[in-house]
């Protein structure tokens, strides 16, 4: 798509400079038309310019238009973050550009030149989400949090990052997983599964319903881009899709709920109310093996274990009973096809037939497959290909569409799900819609991936015949893909459970006889363009993704012409060890029966358009949303907020539209929307809040739940002060209109409410001219009104800079926010500032923070510690530091200073004699960014980002801590001068400049009452934000697991092929542009490499594995507990900024170290 044509002239380019408002850093001209603008303040923009001749020049045109793009342009950016997948273009014109009155001069009037020239205007047709630069970080609650999960024993928190620069300025908010909206819930013990399905007693007649049905989905997300037309899902009835679709809504309503129990099944009609049918031609005396729909929705098929019924609405056409030796245990279905499955791994098909046999109008007729029955089959899909790159015909250049196929090891499940647009476990099937839409042909995988379609010249998408296949697991270890309905074999892979790179057909027309025999590493499969779920067995659960893409070399003439290639992610589907031991000896039991009913539950379940966004919900102990975007990015997100899922599925209704079902653990049903305001086609689910300033400082108030920002706006400055003696004076600039005056930027202070994320009207404090805010946060103060004896206050300290001739002088502002009565009509009202303190310093207050309900301020060159006392502060101790002190914290009773120029500095505050004294520094120079702590149980650690880059862990350790040998304790105590200098124990690169850190508390074992729970009690993350939009985090390791990993990424660093050749190694070491008298010390893992260990087949996991002396089980629990702890519900290791793609993600070990007891925590 990238191409170096199209001849963006000059002076337009440097138009688009000045005029739009992104501050783009890149420019790129792509294909003929098309112009990216990329940025690092802002969300990236691509652009389709066209060029028009320009009859007159109008210079008021040029000015209106002008203002035009940039409105247009900001509101794009803005909405970026929030955009739903039904996105419509936005058009901005710009038109007169080149009429500027110097090029009229230069070049003469076009009557003199008799040149025209040209007009441009411009359309934005996409734009690319940007968090950075990450200036500052605060951690919240969320505003909206359903009240199931506010008694969570972990709390619910959101990150909220100052992101951008001038009128890109925003708030991003983040959040790591998704939180549903529980409308209402059900108590309803036993259920082992469920299904909604439409009803055909809705609809008017078959082709609007069809089209209605498939076009909520495909529409939906194909719209987003404006460049995806709908899938064409049916056959025949392709012309009379074009049908209006005024009833779309009504079209898609689920008319039943089916829930399936031990020996039984419910039937629930869902309208305005929900109510239990007592008579219907549903099948209630035994459970219910799958449901859902079949002919363009036009009826609904129930799969019991010994038969199936066809039904259209209540009515009963066709019941079929089956009896193949043992009960089906599967079904899927690929419309017309019906492809069931029996406990013993018999596979049969059925077809939906609308001729008039025996009286009936519809029914399915049996249609055995021939295939080999010497390797029991153990699981199965069916998949109905639109997309055209299913084929065996030698067609390369045929389809370049995108499809994924998810396997997951995953623990006694057999389901199978279609993810294609054929029919699901839980839910109706989208059939059906050829698209009007004569945008580019580009065609939307409502079910889950992007990719293009071929087309013809004109835009219009050319129609593929819809073909029809089916995978099938055997428990050899073979993967076979036959086509349907004459169930050809057209592609086999051997040993399939090991996860290959890359799925080659291994057929050539023979039968799947042999295998390694090994039952234990046969997994399930599913496929993802069409999520199937296939195969399980007793083993880890562990998810693979593959990728399909068109491959006709050296194929033979009836084979399939694809290949499967593995598709890296960051999900650790493993469950505890514990739990699979007993599991495997349950199974050599043989309680096989026990565990048959939730072995065949299903894991995987496709929906479609759940508040506009399809994919595949994964349930089990880590549920997962796996969304696929309109941009054929695949996003994997957690919902951990409700502990496992059992079972999920669609659910749109009147009362609950676009929504969804779940049970959770202790059997309650939850009926939920996905929040809409949130945007999912990013890493982190995040809402960005455009506020056009630049966003410096952000500080949450726990008491009465707003936000504090600080924000900043360029302003002319238009006089200079002067001194006369003691006098100051302010001489007025006069210069003619061609001069450009300087910007000064002009600081203010308000309230931001997360209920709206609006400004709390008449909260802005506006600073002095010249004022500039160095620091702002939330200060912990001794009051006499709080039962803690501590009241929290927002704090901010500035400093005004006047030139070189004027004294630098700061101020020290202290708000506390009340509460009042709220105005009509504006309940965000009830919150106001009030100052309780504002007196200007004696130099300029450059950090702040609090200590013990004491304010610590430093300004100038000096540290001062206050008290609050009657509004006002009063002064308890001080002490001189080094040249300018930019950021403090505290913790307990210690204060870590960090300097400009000299490096971090420990303080300790002595209340008994009210001193405050210097403990240790470090006597090396560093240019530092920020400051964290790092706390691993009772080590205290001291977190450092600098100028290049790297980050840095300081220890204090006056006797040499508690090395085991006594040779490096004596050095270590030679080294720290008897504590007086820090140590450095740690160094990272992380690639991006760190600007802001924030600690929480780990989220602690699966298993409380395991030992591996105590190696994690009172360890914390620290987390931080990257001035290029990336989020990571640094975790204290356990000694062994430490070893054990860095061993393991010794080995990754040589073993795996990197990009370009490049060596991580070397990456990761610090950097330094001065020279240093130091070593690299290391001792941080590099987790981002770390993590591809999972993306290795089994058999080089297990090679890897022995080469370091361990085994695959040890290291993959390992990465789990890694995994599990660091993954609270605010955030998970490993995050990308959209734009850049700086994905770092660390996990620190700190070995062998123990603090002085002064600092123990």
């Amino acid at each position: 798509m990238l191409s170096s044509a199209g001849s963006l002239p000059l002076f337009l380019k440097e138009k688009v400079r000045r005029h739009c408002v992104l501050s783009p850093a890149q420019m790129v001209t792509m294909e003929p038309g098309y112009l990216f603008l990329g940025s690092r303040l802002g969300n990236s923009l691509l652009l389709k310019y066209t060029e028009k001749l320009q009859e007159t020049p109008a210079e008021d045109g040029k000015d209106k238009q002008d203002k035009e793009m940039e409105k247009e342009a900001e509101k794009q950016a803005s909405k970026a973050s929030e955009e739903p997948p039904i996105k419509k273009k936005r058009v901005e014109s710009s038109a007169n550009w080149t009429d500027e009155v110097d090029e009229i001069e230069v070049y003469g009037s076009e009557a003199q030149s008799g040149t025209q020239l040209a007009t441009y205007s411009f359309e934005v047709c996409d734009s690319i989400l940007n968090i950075g630069p990450c200036a500052n970080a605060s951690m919240g609650e969320p505003a909206f949090l359903s009240e199931e999960f506010q008694s969570n024993p972990e709390p619910d928190l959101e990150v909220v990052v100052c992101s951008g620069y001038g009128k890109n300025g925003a708030l991003s908010v983040l959040q790591r997983s998704i939180r549903p909206q529980v409308v209402t819930t059900f108590e309803l013990p036993g259920c082992q599964d469920m299904w909604t399905v439409v009803s055909s007693e809705v609809k008017e007649d078959k082709k609007t319903s069809k089209s209605d049905e498939s076009e909520d989905g495909g529409k939906a997300e194909g719209k987003e881009e404006g460049e995806e037309v709908e899938k064409d899902k049916e056959e025949p009835e392709k012309e009379e899709e074009k049908t209006e679709p005024p009833m779309e809504d009504d079209a898609k309503k689920h008319g039943f709920l089916i829930l399936s129990r031990e020996d039984s099944t419910m039937i629930l009609q869902t309208g305005q109310e929900i109510m239990e049918l007592d008579t219907s031609g549903f099948a209630t005396q035994g459970p219910t093996v799958f449901a859902g729909n079949i002919g363009d929705d036009q009826y609904i098929i129930q799969v019991s274990p010994m038969g199936l019924r066809l039904l259209e609405g209540v009515k009963q056409l066709h019941f079929i009973p089956v009896d193949l030796g043992s009960p089906i245990v599967h079904c899927s279905v690929a419309d017309p096809y019906v492809v069931i499955m029996t406990a013993e791994g018999v596979v049969t098909m059925f077809v939906l037939k609308s001729d008039t046999y025996m009286g009936k109008t519809h029914r399915l007729a049996l249609q055995k497959p021939q295939i080999s029955t010497q390797s029991r089959v153990i699981a199965l899909c069916a998949y109905r290909d639109v997309s055209g790159m299913f084929t065996t015909e030698n067609k390369t250049s045929s389809s370049t569409k995108e499809d994924f196929i998810t396997r997951s090891h995953s623990e006694t499940e057999t389901v199978y799900q279609d993810l294609s647009n054929t029919v699901d476990d839980e839910e109706e099937m989208l059939y059906g819609e050829s698209g009007t839409n004569a945008a580019p042909a580009k065609e939307e995988m409502s079910r889950g991936s992007g990719g293009s379609a071929p087309g013809t010249s004109d835009g219009t998408p050319s129609k593929t015949e819809p073909s029809h296949w089916s995978v099938i697991i055997r428990d050899n270890g073979v993967m076979e893909i036959f086509q349907l309905p004459d169930w050809r074999l057209v592609f086999l892979v051997k040993n399939f459970p090991v996860g290959q790179r890359v799925l080659v057909d291994s057929s050539s027309g023979q039968s799947a006889t042999q295998g390694d025999g090994k039952k234990e590493e046969v997994a399930r499969q599913g496929e993802f363009p069409l999520i199937k779920e296939v195969a399980l067995v007793y083993v880890e659960n562990e998810l693979l993704i593959y990728e399909a893409f068109p491959y006709d070399q050296q194929q033979p003439q009836n084979n399939l012409k694809v290949r499967f290639k593995k598709v890296h992610h960051n999900i650790n589907f493993r469950e505890k060890k514990s739990k699979l031991k007993k599991d495997k000896k349950t199974e050599s039991g043989g309680t096989e029966e026990n565990l048959a009913v939730k072995s065949r539950i299903s894991r995987f379940r496709y929906f479609e358009d759940i508040s506009g966004y399809s994919g595949v919900f994964i349930c089990g102990p880590s549920p997962h949303w796996m969304l696929v975007t309109s941009r054929g990015a695949l996003r994997l997100h957690p919902m951990s907020i409700d502990g496992p899922i059992e079972s999920f599925s669609p659910f749109h209704n009147i009362n609950c539209p676009k929504g969804f079902l779940y049970f959770n653990k202790q059997g309650e049903l939850r009926i939920s929307v996905l929040p809409t305001y949130l945007s999912y086609d990013a890493p982190w689910p995040v809402r960005k809040i455009p506020l056009r300033c630049t966003v410096h400082y952000v500080s949450y108030h726990v008491e009465s739940k707003v936000y504090a920002v600080c924000t900043s706006v360029k302003e002319l400055c238009t006089r200079i002060p002067r001194m006369t003696g003691e006098e100051k004076e302010f001489e007025t600039i006069e210069r003619d209109e061609r001069h450009i005056n300087p910007q000064q930027e002009k600081f203010s202070i308000q309230l931001i409410s997360p209920v709206s994320w609006e400004t709390i009207p008449n909260t802005r404090i506006d600073l002095e001219e010249w004022e500039h805010v160095t620091c702002m946060k939330t200060v912990a103060l001794r009051s006499q009104e709080t039962v803690s004896g501590l009241k929290g206050y927002i704090a901010a300290g500035t400093c005004v800079m006047q030139g070189e001739e004027v004294t630098c002088r700061g101020r020290i502002l202290i708000l506390d926010v009340i509460e009042v009565v709220p105005e009509p009509g504006q309940p965000l009202t009830k919150n106001k500032f009030k100052m309780l303190y504002e007196k200007e310093q004696k130099g300029p207050v450059t950090a702040l923070c609090h200590c013990h309900g004491y304010l610590v301020s430093a300004i100038g060159q000096k540290i001062f510690l206050w008290v609050l006392k009657d509004n006002d502060l009063t002064g308890m101790a001080f002490i001189d530091t080094q040249l300018y002190i930019h950021q403090m914290i505290s913790i307990k009773n210690f204060i870590l200073a960090a300097d400009l120029m000299k490096s971090i500095s420990l303080l300790r505050y002595q209340e008994e004699s009210k001193t405050l004294s210097l403990v240790s520094r470090d006597a090396k120079p560093l240019e530092v960014y920020s400051i964290e702590f790092m706390v691993d149980n009772n080590q205290l650690g001291f977190l450092v980002s600098d100028r290049d880059k790297n980050l840095f862990v300081y220890m204090y350790l006056p006797e040499g801590g508690s090395v085991q040998s006594d040779l490096k304790r004596q050095h270590l105590a030679k080294e720290s001068f008897g504590g007086m200098r820090l140590l450095r124990r740690a160094d990272f690169n992380a690639g991006a400049h760190v600007n802001t850190l924030w600690r929480m508390p780990c989220r602690g074992s699966l298993d409380p009452g395991s030992k591996k729970a105590l190696t994690w009690d009172n360890k914390q993350i620290s987390w931080f934000a990257t001035l290029d939009g990336g989020i990571g985090l640094l975790l204290p390791m356990p000694e062994k697991t430490y070893r054990r990993l860095l061993m393991l990424q010794n080995a990754l660093n040589t073993l795996l092929p990197h990009h370009a050749g490049l060596n991580p190694k070397a990456f990761r070491m610090m950097h330094c542009d001065r020279r240093s008298l130091q070593n690299a010390v290391r001792n941080v893992l590099d987790g981002e490499l770390l993590s591809k260990y999972v993306y290795l087949s089994t058999m080089e996991r297990s090679e890897l594995a022995k080469k370091i002396g361990t085994t695959q089980d040890i290291i993959m629990d390992d990465l789990l507990e890694i995994d599990r702890t660091s993954a609270s519900r605010v955030t998970k290791p490993k995050i990308s900024s959209s734009l850049r793609q700086v994905r770092v993600s660390l996990m620190m070990a700190i070995s062998d170290l123990k603090e002085d007891k002064r600092l123990t925590l």
